[in-house]
């Protein structure tokens, strides 16, 4: 497996059009890769990152390298900077029960509900930051981590909701309804092999469209949770 970071350029027409539809940043990411992954290694996840009203990265965790020069041209900053992809194994390799990391998760919360004219029961997006908290809460043992307490207190879990969206794009004819948030906290492995598969293969819906990547980062205070 390997992570890719490119810095997209939102000043460019390019940019603007791929930003504005996660179908067409999904086809623009898959163009990146010759073959298609191997499903027992992992697959294609992505995930764009606003920092700014110029600061926008594309993270991509892939089974193979890919080849982002189409969208360096169209989104990007073509004679300045280009994407850095890394290995992912090393981290993989050295997760172990009781690390404590920094993470970042764009998801897509759903629930199972009935409305009054639906036959059957359908994916509801979950669109309070309660919601949406306990959402990630409920299933984070499974995916192989528990979310750690906070620093300030009250048994609170250290995490927020730092953007939530609706995102509405075409697809095939039909309009397409994502309600969308992004996660940050701190996280305990309990579950190496889990949080493997997690990193791997991603969680929650619409993975094809820009949810479903979690990624990890040192918490900077904490130089043994490595």
């Amino acid at each position: 497996m390997f992570l890719t970071r490119m810095p997209i350029n939102p000043a460019r027409r390019g940019a603007r059009r791929l930003m504005a539809s996660p179908q067409a940043m999904h086809a623009a990411v898959l163009s990146g890769f010759a073959d298609d992954p191997n499903p027992s290694v992992g697959r294609v996840l992505w995930r764009l990152d606003t920092y700014a009203q110029r600061r926008v990265s594309l993270f991509v965790a892939s089974p193979d390298k890919p080849d982002f020069t189409h969208i360096i041209e169209q989104a990007g900053w073509p004679t300045t900077q280009t994407w850095e992809t890394r290995s992912y194994e090393p981290l993989l390799d050295s997760l172990k029960p009781g690390q404590r990391w920094q993470f970042r998760l764009t998801a897509n919360p759903v629930h199972s509900g009935r409305r009054e004219d639906w036959a059957d029961t359908k994916p509801l997006g979950h669109v309070t930051v309660k919601q949406q908290e306990t959402w990630l809460l409920d299933r984070a043992d499974r995916w192989g981590f528990q979310v750690r307490p906070s620093l300030v207190g009250d048994d609170e879990p250290d995490l927020a909701v730092v953007d939530r969206s609706v995102r509405r794009f075409d697809r095939k004819g039909a309009q397409v309804t994502l309600a969308v948030a992004t996660f940050q906290g701190q996280l305990e492995v309990r579950d190496a092999d889990a949080l493997r598969h997690t990193l791997t293969h991603g969680v929650g819906r619409a993975k094809a469209y820009g949810c479903g990547l979690l990624t990890l980062a040192r918490p900077p205070s904490s130089p043994s949770s490595s």
